[in-house]
């Protein structure tokens, strides 16, 4: 992690349904405090039927996560917040 410790926010890049896990039955991507790798799956946006992965934007820790899961989100929405 930079010693700056900038802050990134992981927003929705479109409308859909916010899930923190893979399955029901199966543990969150992330949680709090998580250390994460550039490109890393963080939660998935469901959109008519079709899953997209939402990937962190740069390697750090996970600060925030402030959607709720399988909870409807707005493009723009603010997901999570990264420092790096």
């Amino acid at each position: 992690m930079g010693e700056d410790g900038k802050r990134i926010e992981v927003r929705a890049v479109m409308s859909g349904v916010f899930y923190r896990n893979p399955a029901p039955e199966e543990p969150p991507y992330v949680e709090v405090g998580t250390i994460v790798k550039k490109k890393q799956v963080l939660a998935l946006l469901e959109t008519m039927k079709v899953f997209q992965k939402v990937k962190s934007p740069a390697a750090g820790t996970i600060l925030e996560i402030l959607a709720e899961n399988e909870t409807p989100l707005k493009d723009g929405d603010l997901m999570f917040v990264i420092r790096t």
